[in-house]
């Protein structure tokens, strides 16, 4: 899997929460919850469409490095050990 195969994955989970979100606009390195308007809930359903879209587990304790669409997708890279 690559870092773009790993962002669209992100995008459709973000998507399928939050489906009014401008996604081509969005910033890479501002906080995905204040460009998208999304709570602590949805910000956990998207990390649960993650795990069931990817295959990976994302401990609680790891959830604040997924904030930005970059930090997201590296942190997601790393757990999948994708090559850069």
């Amino acid at each position: 899997m690559t870092k773009d195969e790993i962002r669209q994955a992100l995008i459709d989970a973000l998507s399928a929460i939050a489906p009014e979100g401008d996604y081509d606009r969005l910033k890479p390195d501002r906080p995905l919850r204040d460009q998208l308007d999304i709570d602590s809930y949805d910000f956990l359903n998207v990390m649960v469409a993650l795990h069931d879209a990817l295959g990976v587990d994302i401990p609680e304790v790891d959830y604040q490095k997924l904030a930005t669409l970059s930090a997201a997708v590296d942190y997601l890279s790393t757990r999948l050990r994708v090559a850069s």
